[in-house]
């Protein structure tokens, strides 16, 4: 797999300075996290599950989630187990022919870990692992116990397809203790305990934001990101402060859904500014994107890395692009990163950029610059005329 590998070797060569490199099942949890990017939803129900899969996958999809939680009726839980398995085990019978993503399966229970993966049989090869709704001290051990009971010997046939890999655990942060102020830093220093106890396992950590609006019957409009809702922002940002710390005891905390993918009445003004968009071509790109609300959407994200989260939770193959395009670094961002770790600098210092516009010092900016190289690593780095509107259109264009 790789990001922008559904693109031509000619068209990536036009739009990269670096190429996004490869990535595997058996790579790195550090490199499978930031590899996530667009991890796109889907319900478990669907008919044709195998061959959205695979539509995906060809359409620059690197990861997905097939839900069994609240993308669905209660009632269909049973028949949504029985479509996933036989929908995995046809997909399974394709590959490896084909080139699929990094997937994942959002359950309900501890209990349906077990049962799905037995179930799976040979199939179970095709998973990445589970994302854990709810996620708290108290609700989160009993799930990774039953990830750990899942893929032990006693599962011989799972153990076998899995040829000794792991299967990781995304636990989703949605839980109202969280919302609530008065129960938030002790249900954070609890999700803090368990999953530094299973660090190896734990890829990443989602927010679930939906169900934390919920708490206060809360939704944002599209022409707001969840930065603008207060309360949402506090929530971000203390996970991201306890959790997400870039001293080596955090983890990677992934961006909340965009929930909207198709045109609403606005009531503020555009926030995607005119001069990225210059020529006919682009133009017409930047009224699409306003159009569907696109632009609220660029705007999240990049506030989404400003705050320290990577990659975002999407509900719609539209989403996808925008998030991978966003996601590429920049030559400014690269030349600057790779100026600061120069081995030579380790003292610390300051020095003035190459693109003469900034100040770059050396330890502050030192944990900045490891993880920009991270992201370049799976998402290339641009050429230095690039930027995020070409990336966007190269994206759409074969999306």
């Amino acid at each position: 797999m790789r990001h922008f590998g559904h693109l031509s070797a000619e068209a990536r060569k036009d739009l990269f300075h670096r190429e996004p490199g490869e990535f595997t099942l058996d790579s790195p949890a550090h490199t499978l996290a930031v590899a996530l990017g667009a991890t796109l939803y889907c319900p478990a129900t669907r008919p044709r599950l195998a061959d959205d899969i695979a539509k995906q996958a060809g359409q620059g999809v690197t990861s997905m989630v097939l839900c069994l939680e609240d993308s669905i009726d209660d009632n269909e839980v049973p028949e949504a187990e029985e479509n996933l398995i036989r929908q995995l085990g046809e997909l399974s019978a394709r590959s490896p022919r084909l080139s699929l993503p990094l997937l994942f399966i959002r359950v309900r229970t501890p209990e349906q870990i077990v049962d799905l993966v037995h179930r799976l049989g040979p199939a179970v090869r095709l998973l990445s692992g589970f994302v854990l709704p709810k996620f708290t001290e108290e609700r989160g051990v009993p799930f990774l116990e039953a990830l750990i009971s899942a893929e032990s010997d006693e599962a011989a046939e799972a153990a076998e397809a899995l040829g000794g890999r792991r299967l990781y655990a995304m636990p989703v942060l949605e839980s109202p203790e969280l919302m609530h102020r008065e129960t938030r830093t002790e249900t954070l220093a609890g999700i803090g305990r368990t999953i530094d106890k299973h660090r190896e396992r734990v890829l990443a950590l989602r927010l679930g934001v939906t169900d934390l609006c919920s708490a206060y019957g809360l939704r944002r409009a599209p022409d707001m990101t969840a930065y603008d809702v207060q309360l949402v922002a506090s929530v971000i940002a203390d996970v991201v402060n306890m959790l997400g710390r870039a001293d080596g005891t955090g983890f990677t905390v992934t961006g909340p859904v965009w929930e909207y993918f198709k045109p609403h009445e606005r009531m503020f003004k555009p926030q995607l500014r005119i001069s990225p968009f210059t020529g006919r071509a682009a133009s017409s790109l930047r009224n699409a994107l306003i159009e569907h609300d696109m632009d609220g959407l660029l705007r999240e994200i990049e506030l989404d890395r400003a705050n320290g989260l990577q990659g975002k939770t999407c509900i719609h193959p539209t989403h996808v692009a925008p998030v991978h395009a966003l996601s590429v670094v920049s030559h400014e961002e690269y030349s600057d990163a790779v100026d600061i770790l120069e081995p030579e600098r380790g003292g610390g210092g300051v020095l003035r950029s190459a693109y003469t516009n900034k100040m770059n010092e050396v330890k502050p900016h030192r944990a900045w610059a490891e993880r920009t190289l991270r992201r370049a690593e799976v998402f290339g780095v641009a050429r230095e005329d690039i930027s995020f509107v070409e990336l966007l259109a190269a994206g759409l264009r074969t999306g």
